[in-house]
């Protein structure tokens, strides 16, 4: 799985009572540091001969120039003192996440006059951001070369690929969801309302027959069989059922290109085992892997989740669909991240012991779940959901932790306070289902949804304060 490399518009800005020479030079150093860092973006030389926007009649031209250039987002450093009018005209033209920021200024002169006032004219433009209805994220007025500068940047490029990837999201729709399952229902008619979100449905009858129309004569069939039995230890399926998994991938694969999905949410049982006999839990596992994001039971809200988190994170390692299961009984600040087998398999901790086998709850006994353990280390954990229009997205840290053997995919984690967690995840409007990724996308996260109206964060450890400190570079 490959991200998508964010496009970032540059629009440096100045005003014309203070030195011109030191705007350029710290317009120079501003796009040193971004390619140091790999960063795509468009400037404005096109603009003016300067490449600065101080002009408050040229707003309109430089929005159509990051519009025309299809950008992201818009970083408008303050390389003096800015045009506080021109920049908030263009964020809100653009309409793209908006980072705000000015380079740290020096001492002033023998004489005593100063080059920039850069701090000055932040203020002054944050007022009119607000004044244009824009939403912004801000890194501490600090030094090019600073740690705090780059930590923001780059955390603000992840969180507008997360909030750029939700808005208009399309969730392909697998039938409806199981009937026992409340927990997941969603208002479509808000989600598409709200924030363009469409889910785009398909029947388990046009999935059955794609799927065995495939196995008699698609080609492919057989070739994705070879290769996921060179990949996978497969226990007591036979060779008609791994035929079958590897005609559903394809499937969903050709549907998700058709449609353009964003992700896909699925009835996982009970009609799917009495339409091809298998379950799709190891299926939902390989497209997560490939970057399109399978959520269990139906869960729409769920498959929003791995969308936010899967690009929030600055990692490259997919995300994996969770049913928060029961604590550990020999930690109390340990839980069991664990589902029936929807995992990604390139997360296996040990691949000698895992294999792809029949579920051992459902009384079907069906073939296609994963059965592994995930490697540990830094794990992020979230959850959006929402009740009577109110949404919020639940925030946490973790680590991957010793715990005890169980079938299906899984992980245990370690918290500072688990039942801290419990009960923000009882009293909030949230289920048992979670989604996770290695990393800490807290940060990240947590910013996106200042460019996702009517979306809360909710942090739990770190806590909102700790978030902020953090970005902030206070531990710095």
């Amino acid at each position: 799985m490959k991200k998508k490399k964010v496009k970032i518009g540059l629009a440096p800005t100045r005003r014309n009572v203070f030195s011109v020479e030191d705007s350029l030079k710290y317009k120079d150093l501003i796009e040193k540091k971004l390619k140091s860092w790999d960063i795509d973006f468009v400037n404005l030389d096109s603009l003016n001969k300067e490449g600065l926007l101080f002009d408050r009649m040229e707003a309109e031209k430089a929005a159509r120039i990051f519009i025309d250039a299809e950008v992201d987002a818009v970083f408008a450093p303050h390389v003096n003192f800015g045009t506080e009018d021109a920049v908030a005209k263009l964020a809100r033209d653009v309409g793209k996440p908006f980072l705000l920021w000015g380079p740290r200024d020096e001492a002033p002169l023998e004489d005593g006059s100063r080059l920039r006032d850069t701090q000055c004219g932040l203020f002054a433009t944050s007022k009119i951001l607000s004044r244009f209805g824009v939403p912004f994220s801000y890194i501490v007025n600090s030094r090019v070369d600073s740690p705090v500068f780059e930590r923001g940047f780059k955390n603000f490029a992840a969180a507008a690929r997360a909030a750029n990837s939700f808005h208009k999201a399309r969730i392909g729709q697998v039938s409806t969801r199981p009937g026992d399952f409340y927990t997941v229902i969603v208002n479509e008619g808000e989600l598409l309302e709200r924030w363009g979100i469409e889910t785009v449905p398909i029947t388990l009858v046009d999935i059955e027959k794609s799927v065995l129309d495939m196995v008699k004569s698609d080609k492919r069939v057989n070739d994705e069989a070879a290769s996921l039995k060179k990949r996978v230890t497969f226990k007591e399926v036979d060779e008609e059922m791994i035929k079958r998994i590897a005609a559903l991938k394809i499937m969903l694969l050709d549907w998700a290109e058709k449609e353009n999905l964003t992700a896909i949410s699925f009835q996982c049982w009970s009609a799917l085992q009495l339409a091809l006999g298998l379950v799709p839990c190891f299926v939902n596992s390989e497209l997560t892997a490939l970057g399109i994001p399978v959520a269990c039971e139906t869960d729409i809200h769920g498959a929003l989740t791995s969308i936010l988190l899967q690009n929030a994170s600055q990692e490259e390692s997919p995300t994996f669909f969770c049913d928060l299961t029961i604590r550990n009984p020999e930690n109390e600040n340990s839980e069991l991240l664990w589902h029936c087998g929807p995992f990604p398999h390139e997360l296996v901790k040990d691949k000698s012991k895992a294999f792809v086998g029949k579920h051992f709850i459902l009384p079907s006994g069906a073939p296609g779940t994963g059965n592994w353990e995930v490697k540990g280390g830094d794990v992020t954990v979230a959850r959006l959901d929402g009740i009577n229009g109110d949404y919020s997205l639940f925030i946490g840290h973790a680590k991957g932790c010793a715990g005890p053997f169980t079938l299906g995919t899984y992980l245990w984690i370690e918290v500072p306070d688990w039942p801290l967690w419990e009960e923000k995840l009882i009293y909030g409007p949230y289920v048992h289902h979670v989604v996770a990724s290695h990393g800490r996308a807290a940060y990240a996260l947590y910013e996106a949804t200042r460019f996702i109206p009517g979306l809360k964060p909710d942090p739990a450890q770190p806590a909102e304060d700790e978030i902020k400190a953090y970005l902030r570079g206070s531990d710095l």
